[in-house]
């Protein structure tokens, strides 16, 4: 005989109607303080996006600026897990190198808004929060180590520091890039830096 069991749904099984809203606003948000920057991503003009009014804000968030530490952990999240996803599909050995591929594609560099947050955002951390620049600096930190485990001599110090300073081009070459009005350019730094750095990725 076969017995059916009836499924229990208990509140964490099934997410209320506020934990919706609230992921919504913080994926809007994500989005918005990619492509406008800190400064210019108002609340009004989120919860508007997030089809929410806007004096429903403090039901979710206790300021701005901890939806701005929210919107940065989601932001880094869907970015190193991009870069995970595009490890796992290399073929063996290539992965360093799909890695830079990906970062310096003219999709990543045309798509600031659903993008690294670093390569988007890096000018401005600076003047932010504690707390938001520690969401950032936690997202660099998990980079730099995808970035080493695919490195031949992974574990050892110099690796480490092949990473870290692999990492730096590939952000401050996404910058640039973005930032130039000459598109011949932009390519030209794109290239430039898959070239510099290719022979670590081999």
């Amino acid at each position: 005989m076969m017995i059916v069991m009836q499924k229990k749904y208990t509140k964490s099984a099934v997410r209320s109607r506020k934990e919706i809203s609230h992921d919504r606003i913080v994926e809007v948000a994500a989005r918005a303080i990619r492509r406008s920057g800190y400064d210019g991503t108002g609340v009004a003009d989120i919860m508007k996006e997030a089809g929410l009014t806007h004096g429903g804000f403090y039901a979710h968030f206790a300021s701005r600026d901890a939806l701005l530490v929210e919107a940065g952990d989601r932001a880094c999240a869907d970015s190193v897990a991009l870069a995970s996803r595009v490890v796992a599909a290399a073929p063996p050995g290539q992965a360093l190198q799909a890695i830079m591929q990906a970062y310096l594609s003219p999709e990543h560099i045309g798509a600031i808004e659903t993008g690294c947050p670093v390569s988007a955002l890096g000018s401005e951390m600076p003047r932010q929060s504690p707390e938001v620049r520690h969401a950032a600096t936690l997202h660099i930190k998990e980079m730099i180590d995808l970035i080493a485990r695919q490195l031949p001599d992974w574990g050892k110090q110099q690796t480490h520091e092949q990473a870290m300073a692999l990492l730096c081009a590939l952000i401050g070459t996404t910058m640039i890039a973005r930032a130039v009005d000459d598109p011949a350019l932009s390519e030209a730094l794109r290239a430039a830096t898959m070239k510099q750095f290719t022979p670590a990725a081999e």
